[in-house]
């Protein structure tokens, strides 16, 4: 296949998800297979939930539609255009994907399909059926990927690359184990926000998009605040008050009412609204239904702060200039070029 042959694929595969929205699901005319895929993929997002309960219908809903609007031809030329890809020779790539957000892993996925490359999938427990529901997509769409996607449950074998994303314990093992191939190991990263104090109204809304967007599990939800000292949370509060209803689903109550303990057993002091508490913490990496917080007093020390700490965070919100930093409401709608952990999968995989 050629590049274009690939990338056209992929335009068709962001048509067929683009007919999929948590309020208006219709079919299209001209989207390729819709006969074979397109009820299946319904009747797929609602029992999406019973294999993984964070896996709600709105949250699989919007996953599509990101992807949807990820994957159009003029996104993917933007994208592939400055890399060369003429002497790459065909491999064979491992992914270890996640499973802490609908379709975390399928990034890699594309990256490696896209670059001619062949995939070697093992999908997390969490997330095991959207993944290859989508490649068979692909290849009813392009029969010709059917030699170039395979799935393995078991132990990874015959590869010769491999995209590894894991914990921080999980990623030494990585590291050992795959130390004699070109790997990209991926480790435990969260996001922040940075306020000043003059955030308008809807700027603290979309906020509230980047925290509780996938009940806050991805590694691009914001878990940690930094506020000039003095700074004043009832705005804040007022803000996310419209996600309150998070706290009707069971999952995200448990813990809530969990963390909400165990830090009041500790005696930490906590700011509370009834589906959000805040404590003040150096770390980046607050629990489910959390966020932590953190003083400062001058944007430039704050500035070098977040560069010592960057192999940490994933991106970084608010109206601050500096690398890897994105508008309010934006965590979770990263463009193709935005590379997990800031390395540039394309780049690896054209060296391989």
């Amino acid at each position: 296949m050629t590049l274009d042959e690939r990338k056209t694929a992929f335009v068709e595969l962001g048509k067929f998800l683009s007919q999929f929205s948590e309020n208006n699901t219709s079919q299209k005319e001209g989207v390729l297979c819709n006969d074979l895929f397109f009820d299946d993929f319904i009747n797929l997002i609602k029992l999406s939930q019973s294999h993984n309960g964070w896996f709600t219908e709105e949250q699989v809903y919007f996953a599509a539609q990101s992807w949807a609007d990820a994957l159009t031809s003029e996104n993917l030329d933007k994208w592939l255009n400055e890399y060369d890809f003429e002497n790459v020779q065909p491999k064979t790539v491992g992914l270890i994907l996640a499973g802490n957000i609908p379709l975390v892993g399928f990034h890699d996925f594309l990256s490696v399909l896209i670059s001619g490359h062949r995939a070697l999938v093992k999908t997390s427990s969490n997330d095991q059926l959207l993944l290859p529901f989508l490649a068979k997509y692909i290849v009813a769409v392009e029969p010709r990927f059917k030699d170039y996607i395979s799935f393995t449950e078991g132990k990874l074998e015959g590869f010769d690359a491999v995209i590894a994303t894991g914990s921080n314990n999980t990623a030494r093992y990585f590291e050992y184990y795959f130390k004699n191939k070109p790997s990209i190991i991926r480790k435990n990263r969260n996001s922040a926000a940075v306020l000043t104090g003059n955030e308008s109204k809807e700027e603290l809304v979309q906020l509230g998009e980047d925290i509780f967007r996938y009940f806050g599990l991805g590694c691009r939800n914001v878990s940690k605040l930094f506020v000039p000292e003095g700074y004043n949370f009832t705005p804040f509060w007022e803000a996310v008050y419209e996600y309150r209803d998070i706290i009707q689903y069971e999952k995200y109550a448990n813990n809530y009412d969990y963390n909400k303990a165990v830090f009041l057993m500790s005696n930490f002091k906590l700011l509370d609204n009834g589906f959000l508490t805040i404590k003040e913490d150096n770390s980046y990496s607050s629990p489910i239904s959390s966020l932590f917080y953190e003083y400062y007093t001058n944007t430039d020390n704050l500035k070098a702060k977040l560069e010592d700490e960057k192999d940490h965070i994933q991106c970084i919100v608010g109206n601050i200039s500096g690398e890897n930093t994105v508008a309010f409401g934006q965590t979770q709608k990263p463009q193709l070029w935005d590379y997990a952990d800031n390395v540039d999968t394309i780049a690896f995989l054209s060296k391989i």
